[in-house]
């Protein structure tokens, strides 16, 4: 017996029940692994599901950051990380967005290496726009690249474990996907 129904109609833009389960989902997924993994240093899952819901459902995945950073806000509180994820989460989409037609898993692993890597970097950006409103451009300058420093051995951590997730888990999850989104997924 065959279960699978029809896609909904809908007008272009317009969010629906099945868009909203799916936005619910995903947001569920990243904290949930983000949850599991906390007791690592900067190895984390957050990266590869941006990358992979980014790969199969294109800008649905900018409805989900900014749920999944509202929630990381209200558990840990909203401290200056919690400005970077603002915009740190959704570059990582918009750059898979661009890409999201590849399918190498070299080419996914390197660039969550790459992004892991820059994670610190972009994140610095908040400290030194915070920084140039205290003390001028070249305090804020100096805020960010010191802030940034400090944490380069943690951000090479976070690109070894992007690129080893990635590796192991890109395969196996993606064909995954792409089977459950062919049979139960109708995006019009």
């Amino acid at each position: 017996m065959n279960f699978k129904r029809e896609p909904e109609k809908r007008k272009y833009g317009k969010l629906t029940v099945q868009d909203i389960t799916l936005i619910g989902l995903m947001v569920a997924i990243l904290e949930v692994c983000k949850a599991a993994l906390s007791f690592l240093p900067n190895i984390e899952l957050v990266s590869f599901w941006i990358i992979l819901f980014t790969v199969f459902f294109h800008r649905k995945i900018f409805f989900a950051i900014p749920a999944f950073v509202l929630i990381e806000g209200l558990i840990y509180g909203f401290e200056m990380w919690w400005f970077s994820y603002m915009y740190v989460w959704p570059l990582l989409a918009l750059v898979s967005y661009i890409f999201r037609k590849q399918e190498s898993v070299w080419f996914w692993s390197i660039l969550s290496s790459v992004f892991g890597l820059f994670f610190g970097f972009l994140c610095a950006v908040s400290y030194a726009a915070v920084g140039a409103v205290d003390g001028g451009l070249q305090s804020g300058l100096h805020a960010g690249f010191v802030w940034w420093v400090a944490g380069l051995k943690m951000d090479i951590l976070h690109a070894v474990g992007n690129f080893a997730l990635m590796m192991v888990l890109y395969k196996p999850v993606y064909m995954t996907m792409k089977k459950l989104v062919a049979n139960y997924y109708f995006d019009s």
